[in-house]
């Protein structure tokens, strides 16, 4: 059996376009607003998030403490997040706004982490991501990095790389 679809119009085409990009916008509204209420009722260590203005669900502000076991020890680290439309099929895009000195978060901010590119998955959700970028600042990834050059001093000069993350933890994020 063969489906042929007709179009007469351009008119038609873009009101089927419109609803199908509704549909996602609202799948995307009702996951995000969930996962808020779960962050909200069950907050993970450390961690805080919310949307920046309360009329958009879709651009957040996150707050990460640093972790105890780390040289980001005692620094307050803030990132945005932006939800895609079609949220949770595409994975949120996640900065860093406070600098951070480490291999896998460039001074752009970007994260390099495998969940945020090729291993999304729509089972995933923004507590188990911001909880990853909270191991992640444990125990970096100097096989992936962003940034190369602290990648090597991760793993030929451990003293030298917490040292300087430290002095930039004291410096921006406290």
């Amino acid at each position: 059996m063969r489906l042929r679809l007709i179009v007469t119009n351009d008119y038609s085409l873009n009101r089927v376009h419109l609803f199908c990009n509704l549909t996602l916008i609202n799948m995307a509204l009702k996951r995000i607003t969930k996962e808020l209420q779960d962050l909200q009722c069950e907050p993970p260590a450390n961690v805080s998030a919310g949307p920046i203005q309360s009329n958009d669900m879709f651009n957040w502000q996150a707050t990460i403490l640093g972790p105890s076991d780390s040289p980001f020890q005692s620094g307050v680290f803030f990132l945005t997040i932006n939800f895609p439309t079609d949220y949770p099929f595409k994975p949120p895009h996640i900065t860093f706004r406070t600098k951070i000195y480490h291999p896998n978060i460039n001074l752009n901010g970007s994260i390099c982490l495998d969940i945020l590119r090729s291993n999304w998955s729509p089972a995933l959700t923004i507590s188990k991501v911001l909880l990853s970028i909270c191991s992640l600042l444990c125990d970096p990834n100097p096989d992936d990095p962003l940034v190369p050059e602290i990648a090597k001093q991760y793993k030929h000069d451990r003293e030298g790389y917490n040292a300087t993350a430290r002095q930039w933890t004291q410096k921006y994020a406290t």
